[in-house]
């Protein structure tokens, strides 16, 4: 156990000592949003997310893309020394390097997805006409990927049964991977919506995080304690940075990975039930902006004043640290109830 705690610290100092270099570098190469107006799915402006946000532009939004990098090389470096020096590798599944691919997929194809919706809000925008990817382009992309992974998932690690708790186990067969893609799709864009304080969702994500690796320390797999271990420590050392008032931001390409890799964790722990839980306030805010959307899209007026529930908290006058605080505080409720549910047979 106390090995694990030697990675995340390791992790923490890395990305912490690297951090401060490479927001200079992104001030350098121009990766911050400037002052434009943003737009919504439906190609709308958003006059009143603007006005909450316009003092933060400027600030450089590729923070996702240095965990991103670290995490994944940190990773594959103490799997490597595990099975150099012998120590124990558990896991339960075929292949712990399989295992391994899959999660380092999830992270990174999505992260890259992210990197080139960034780079349309910045630079090219007002070019395209909309306000970084078209929603509909981005979606068709992020349900491509989740069904590579979902295979991947099914075929290659031959999960196919999800555990509900009170009612048993359930074997979908080939459905699983629709499922599967759904999930990872939801928490894709959940994660991402959610990114729009400062602090809220990488202090919200870094709870989950550990929830998760009590999971994974309970069933012994080794690969993805590790990961989770090294995503924690780089987890902490953004968000030193990303707490009022920030100084990085993840960007979608943080943001649209860590929410499908979230996902894909919560999957290969056979816990999907329990994900929506232990990430509870992701759940909120998506389900927020999806009744948003449907309401203008069919009814032709707004559900909310504004969303999503941060947003339209912030309109109600809350101010930016309060929301996030307490959304942290309830997100340390929904994580210990989360793994109540995950822990139930």
């Amino acid at each position: 156990m106390a090995l694990y705690f030697y990675i995340t610290l390791i992790s923490l100092i890395i990305h912490f000592v690297l951090i401060v270099p490479f927001i200079n570098f992104l001030y350098k190469k121009k990766l911050q949003r400037a002052d434009q107006k943003t737009r919504d799915a439906f190609n709308k402006p958003t006059p009143i997310f603007d006005s909450y946000h316009k003092h933060k532009m400027g600030i450089p939004v590729g923070g996702g893309i240095l965990i991103l990098a670290i995490t994944s090389l940190l990773t594959l470096f103490f799997v490597m020394s595990f099975r150099i020096f012998g120590i124990y590798t558990h896991t339960n599944y075929p292949s712990i390097f399989l295992e391994l691919i899959i999660i380092l997929f999830s992270f990174l194809s999505y992260g890259i997805l992210g990197v080139f919706d960034d780079l349309n809000k910045i630079f090219l925008w007002n070019k395209k006409h909309f306000f970084g990817l078209h929603l509909r382009v981005k979606l068709v992309f992020e349900i491509i990927l989740a069904l590579i992974i979902s295979s991947s998932l099914f075929f290659g690690l031959q999960i196919s049964i999800v555990h509900v708790p009170y009612f048993g186990v359930f074997d979908l067969s080939y459905f699983y991977i629709f499922f599967a893609s759904f999930v990872i799709v939801a928490f894709a864009n959940a994660i991402n919506i959610t990114d729009g304080l400062d602090g809220l969702a990488s202090g919200v994500l870094l709870i989950a995080l550990i929830s998760l690796w009590t999971v994974a320390r309970s069933i012994i797999d080794v690969p993805l304690s590790i990961f989770i271990a090294v995503w924690i420590g780089g987890m902490i050392s953004f968000l030193y940075f990303n707490i009022y008032p920030a100084r990085i931001f993840l960007g979608d390409t943080g943001a649209l990975s860590f929410g499908a890799t979230f996902a894909v964790i919560g999957l290969v722990l056979g816990k999907p039930f329990a994900l929506p839980i232990i990430g509870g306030i992701f759940v909120i805010e998506i389900i927020s902006s999806f009744l948003q959307l449907i309401s203008k899209k069919y009814f032709g007026k707004k559900f909310f004043p504004v969303a999503p529930l941060h947003l339209f908290l912030q309109h109600k006058g809350w101010e930016e640290p309060k929301i996030v605080m307490r959304f942290w505080v309830f997100s340390i409720v929904f994580a210990f109830f989360g793994l109540m549910i995950a822990f139930l047979k």
